[in-house]
């Protein structure tokens, strides 16, 4: 029976594989501007393992959020307990985000291209979509000011990898550099997926496959995207998560269950 239980801790549900590979990205990194679900579950379990200095900011004004336990909103009353601060939404955007002070802006889509471009908004016509979407809230704002940006994919396909966004909610500085415009961030450096991770360096570069996941083969990924992916000349295999890690995940970071469902 020991070994049985013992092994069920290394068996990672796609939730706590994405938050556990993302959580590592964060190593180094100072300040997060984190969006609610896996976002927060990565900045809170790499706050336990490879970046316990992290200071994690939410577009709701809190920064320096300790929560006792995972907020299920922006607005959740737990993020204020304990936090270092809580800004006005002038404070946030105007001083926080166009002052330079995020390393890291954590978002999510359900599109994005080779830019890193990202759709929050329709799936389909805009006059006639498929699914609508919540939109932007603070994305643009966090896209364009953050020294880089990573998303976080539940589904790697031709649909959410897009060779043209149904409708482009967020630019990246490519895009608006089209516009005339330029912003300070180097947009998406990193994108983490359910079969690997994509990267690029900065303005001027597609997102190139970097590492796949064990038992993910390059060819995978590259049918389930939809543009011609770069492969980087050697692609790593990114480890599996770790007992310790899934430990942490189920049993600190999110023991009631609130996105590990």
């Amino acid at each position: 029976m020991k070994p049985a239980a013992s092994h069920a801790w290394t068996i990672a549900s796609r939730t706590e594989l994405l938050s556990v590979v993302a959580s590592r990205e964060l190593a180094g990194r100072r300040t997060v501007f984190a969006g609610i679900g896996l976002p927060t579950l990565a900045t809170e379990l790499a706050r336990l393992t490879v970046a316990p200095q992290i200071e994690v900011v939410y577009e709701s004004g809190v920064c320096g959020a300790h929560p006792s336990h995972l907020p299920e909103t922006i607005a959740d009353a737990v993020l204020i307990s304990g936090a270092e601060a809580v800004l006005s939404m002038p404070a946030l955007f105007g001083c926080v985000l166009q002052g330079g002070h995020i390393d890291v802006g954590f978002l999510g889509a359900a599109q994005i291209d080779r830019w890193g471009n990202l759709n929050t908004s329709v799936i389909g016509d805009w006059e006639s979509p498929a699914v609508r979407l919540p939109g932007s809230g603070g994305a643009v704002e966090v896209m364009a000011n953050s020294h880089e940006v990573f998303v976080v994919m539940r589904r790697h396909h031709p649909r959410s990898f897009a060779d043209a966004l149904d409708f482009c909610t967020t630019p990246g500085p490519d895009r608006a550099l089209t516009e005339g415009i330029r912003p300070p961030g180097a947009g998406v450096t990193r994108v983490i997926t359910e079969l690997g991770i994509l990267a690029r360096d900065g303005v001027g570069e597609e997102l190139r496959l970097v590492a796949v996941h064990p038992g993910v083969t390059v060819d995978q990924v590259r049918e389930a995207t939809g543009w011609d992916l770069q492969v980087a000349g050697s692609v790593a295999t990114a480890p599996s998560p770790a007992g310790a890690e899934l430990r942490l995940l189920r049993e600190d970071v999110d023991p009631d269950r609130v996105y590990l469902r």
